[in-house]
């Protein structure tokens, strides 16, 4: 039985951990699994095969939601051509600290792809949201999927905004606040000034709340449409859910993606068609997929299947597919 451990590795100001598996019978060698190599190899810039790509990513599959929901249902999954990160988007990284009404400071990261923006999505990740954002770029905590994924969305075009907790403080409880819907706009006005382009919201597991609260208080044509991932639906230690942040207020186009192996108890995927349909004055669509890696004994790490642990590419590759097919 292979034993499964991690390998940690820094390229500048981007972090990695690699998932290995370790058979105990072979002390020879490391034997790294399909989907910890394909998730090393996207992110590093060596995936130039597009039959290895397949190979790689066939364990993934995609499923449509039931009628129930609207279902957004990708073409035969491609692998795309822009796998590899450019090295350039190194020097369009910005750094700033938004003044808020109370004098704190709501500190931001804008990553810039090396051409053409296409759109900019502003990412809410998950947990406490205190991912650590320095001054020079570097990011404490990286193993968040909104974290991880920033250099498929750039390598495809995508300016992505990266929010962190303010002041360090632990966001859990706040994120479906009016205060907090303040925030988000101060956010969102920020990703308006890096370029002319669409702006989205996105967030994952606790940041879902963060992203439909934005979403809800949109004004306008401010944002182009709200991606919810692995959202949290079930009340818990945070004392919030998705569905306390307004979802009857959003009037832009939703995507809820859920992962069928999720097992993260506050964001069961068998809730998904019921966040879509909360979103009742939009047309929101239900993308399912399932697989991931178990790196984690907790279920809702994100280091597992919560947070498409070795399926990145093949998410964002949904994800994308469906907001070209709203009109981005």
């Amino acid at each position: 039985m292979a034993i499964l451990t991690h390998m940690y590795f820094q390229f500048g100001t981007r972090s990695l951990i690699l998932p290995l598996a370790v058979h105990p019978d072979d002390t020879d060698e490391l034997k790294i699994t399909t989907q910890g190599l394909c998730v090393f190899l996207n992110q590093t810039g060596c995936l130039r095969s597009s039959l290895f790509a397949f190979a790689c990513c066939a364990g993934s599959i995609i499923a449509c939601a039931p009628a129930s929901a609207s279902a957004f249902e990708p073409h035969h999954h491609r692998v795309a051509a822009v796998e590899t990160v450019s090295a350039a988007s190194q020097a369009g990284v910005l750094v700033r600290d938004l003044p808020l009404p109370d004098g704190s400071f709501q500190r931001v990261l804008y990553d810039a792809p090396a051409s053409a923006v296409r759109g900019v999505i502003v990412m809410f990740p998950g947990g406490a949201d205190d991912i650590g954002i320095e001054k020079d770029g570097q990011i404490k905590h990286g193993d968040n999927f909104v974290v991880r994924s920033r250099d498929l969305w750039t390598a495809r075009g995508y300016g992505v905004v990266l929010v962190d907790a303010i002041d360090h403080q632990s966001m859990r409880g706040k994120r479906s606040t009016a205060a907090y819907a303040e925030v988000t706009r101060e956010i969102v006005e920020f990703a308006h000034e890096q370029a002319n382009a669409p702006v989205w919201v996105m967030g994952t597991s606790q940041g879902s709340i963060a992203a439909m609260n934005a979403a809800a208080h949109a004004k306008g044509p401010q944002l182009a449409g709200v991606i919810l991932t692995e959202s949290v639906s079930i009340l818990g230690g945070s004392h919030e859910t998705v569905f306390d942040a307004h979802p009857q207020d959003v009037r832009i186009p939703a995507l809820v993606v859920a992962n069928k192996d999720d097992q993260c108890k506050v964001a069961p995927p068998s809730m998904a068609n019921a966040i879509a349909q909360s979103m009742r004055n939009t047309q929101a669509s239900v993308l399912f997929v399932q697989g991931g890696i178990v790196g984690s004994s907790n279920q809702c790490a994100s280091l597992s299947p919560h947070g498409y642990y070795g399926i990145e590419g093949k998410v964002v590759d949904d994800i994308a597919e469906w907001m070209v097919h709203v009109g981005a």
